[in-house]
């Protein structure tokens, strides 16, 4: 289990470097929704289900949804 919460935060970091550096703006919240979504997974290895299922409502869903909203605005 070791290896695969490993893995989630190599994802976590890639995603996080990627959303800093595109330019495209809904590209970065599309790449923002999935750091989101593998942070969800790391705390699901970690066996932190609570806070798994609130960063993927809230961080994944939710806030991705607002930033496509704003973008749109």
């Amino acid at each position: 289990m070791e290896y695969l919460a490993t893995f989630f935060l190599l994802l976590v970091v890639l995603c996080a470097v990627a959303a800093m550096v595109i330019k495209d703006l809904l590209a970065a919240v599309a790449v923002f929704g999935a750091f989101s979504f593998f942070s969800a997974m790391y705390f699901v290895a970690l066996g932190a289900l609570d806070v798994a299922f609130t960063e993927a409502a809230v961080g994944a869903v939710i806030t991705t949804v607002f930033f496509v909203t704003a973008i749109f605005r």
